[in-house]
């Protein structure tokens, strides 16, 4: 029967201490360029210490994405509720704000490039997120449509695809070449989006 003890703050410690090791290297490296070994070493541990607190690197990878993903998603969660232009203006600090984390940018960007494959350990965990992502875009732009804030003559789907395309794509340009303003060209993509989805006079 598994045990239901819950983790020491030591543990707990521990814990945050293999997650703040391993991000940076699954982010250089990827998950198959990045093995345990070096994780355990940068988290000054031996690797069965490591496999103690995460099975297997598998575990390990999955606990690193969700607890990276957690705060930009509660984030979003709190700035998300009004809908409609607020929401899409929002994005555009979502952006400066990912512009001071480029690790997290680069962990990310890696990953979902492995993760494509079905093989991949992440494939999952990034269809499930992309999925929730879109969801999140299309109910705020229907959002505004319902108020008639925006014209109802667009399909809110693909402009949610639009939308994380237009993220991702900046991202991986900006990643490349660090003198790129992927804030600011965000801000004009959601300035014509904007335009784009303002009522039709007459």
């Amino acid at each position: 029967m598994p045990s239901t003890r819950k983790p020491t703050r030591r543990g707990e410690r521990t814990r945050a201490a293999i997650l703040d090791a391993a991000a940076p290297l699954f982010a250089r490296h990827g998950y198959r360029g990045a093995p345990l070994a070096s994780v355990a070493e940068a988290a000054r541990l031996t690797q069965p210490g490591l496999l103690h607190h995460f099975p297997s690197k598998e575990r390990l990878l999955l606990a690193v994405l969700e607890e990276r993903d957690r705060e930009a998603m509660r984030w979003m969660r709190d700035t998300w509720s009004e809908g409609g232009s607020a929401a899409l203006r929002a994005l555009v600090a979502l952006v400066a704000r990912n512009t001071t984390t480029p690790e997290l940018v680069q962990l990310f960007t890696v990953l979902v490039g492995e993760g494509v494959s079905e093989s991949h350990p992440a494939h999952e965990y990034f269809e499930e997120r992309y999925e929730r992502l879109r969801g999140s875009v299309r109910r705020a732009i229907a959002q505004g449509q319902d108020t008639g804030e925006f014209r109802t003559d667009v399909d809110a789907a693909v402009l949610a695809n639009l939308v994380l395309a237009m993220l991702d794509g900046l991202q991986i340009q900006w990643l490349l070449d660090r003198d790129q303003d992927m804030t600011a060209a965000f801000e004009a993509f959601v300035r014509i989006l904007l335009e784009h989805l303002a009522p039709r006079e007459g």
